[in-house]
């Protein structure tokens, strides 16, 4: 007997990831319904259900309701996901639905408390007497001690997984499924994946700015690109200052750093403020002077072009 009670519990056990999924389902649809709906007033005075709004609303919840929990025994999201509601206080071990009471009083806490809210924010929010304001603290304070024993529940819920709203726990419906050998698989390779990406991304963006590329970019020029000899006359800088050694265009206000080759100055100024141990990409000459090209060079330099 105790094994088919274990065996029992364990078939109908539902995932808590499929609970939650089911509430944000029947969170979409009422998104979905209320748009839909607005949209047939779409031609009318433009705030022509602001007055009405919480009330219109509950009747479109009541009418959901009525179709789907009242008759079936379980709302869209949960019909969805092969899931409905069982009466928790039954002693049976066989399913049970939930009786009359417990579909009236959760349409009561869930459609008459969310407009019981929202009507009294709207009859509180344009008030200012002292007797108001008091009304006005008193439903804050209830409101608040609701959305703390729903966030104890939803611990709770973390912990156990019955019971996903405080308004099922009070009212004893909980979750079990349709058919308990479907049990819903839940595949994590797409999370992994993503999982991996990210970490990867997060730490290339830690290592990138650690890296000094203008240097390592001129440690494989100068190892790709070897240079024969190192001649410093005034000739072999105007025949080889046709372009700047670290940008490859003509060289504006061209410089030199001590070696035979040419750079525009801001292209030299920058680096060497980025790196004070700044070479040469060409031959791996340090910086020991910047000096701005003769004229006589530049000269001969156009001339030669």
């Amino acid at each position: 007997m105790a094994s088919r009670e274990e065996k029992t519990k364990r078939t109908d056990r539902v995932l808590r990831i499929s609970q939650l999924d089911a509430l944000e389902l029947n969170k979409a649809l009422e998104q979905l319904v209320w748009a839909q709906f607005t949209q047939c007033f779409h031609g009318f005075k433009p705030g022509l259900l602001a007055h009405f709004e919480p009330e219109v609303k509950a009747l479109l919840w009541l009418f959901l309701w009525r179709f789907t929990i009242y008759s079936k025994n379980a709302t869209v999201g949960q019909s969805v996901l092969n899931i409905q509601y069982k009466n928790d206080f039954s002693p049976k071990l066989r399913y049970q639905p939930p009786s009359k009471n417990q579909k009236l009083w959760y349409a009561v806490c869930t459609i008459g408390g969310t407009w019981l809210e929202e009507r009294c924010y709207d009859l509180f929010r344009n008030r200012h007497l002292a007797s108001f304001g008091k009304a006005r603290q008193c439903v804050n304070i209830m409101v608040g001690l609701l959305k703390l024993g729903g966030l104890i529940n939803f611990l709770i819920f973390l912990q156990r997984g019955k019971f996903a709203t405080l308004t099922e726990r009070l009212l004893g419906i909980r979750s079990v499924f349709c058919k308990p050998q479907n049990v819903r698989e839940v595949g994590f390779e797409y999370m992994n994946r993503e999982l991996l990406w990210h970490g990867f991304a997060e730490f290339l963006i830690f290592l990138l700015p650690l890296i000094n590329i203008q240097k390592l970019k001129a440690k494989l020029s100068s190892w790709c690109i070897p240079l024969t000899g190192a001649p410093t006359s005034d000739n072999t800088l105007a025949t080889s200052g046709k372009q700047c050694s670290l940008c490859g265009e003509w060289p504006t206000m061209p410089h030199t750093i001590g070696c035979e080759h040419i750079f525009c100055y801001y292209c030299v100024k920058s680096s060497f403020l980025f790196d004070m141990y700044f070479t040469c990409p060409k031959c791996g000459t340090e910086v020991q002077s910047l000096q701005p090209l003769k004229s006589g060079i530049e000269m001969s330099e156009v001339n030669a072009l």
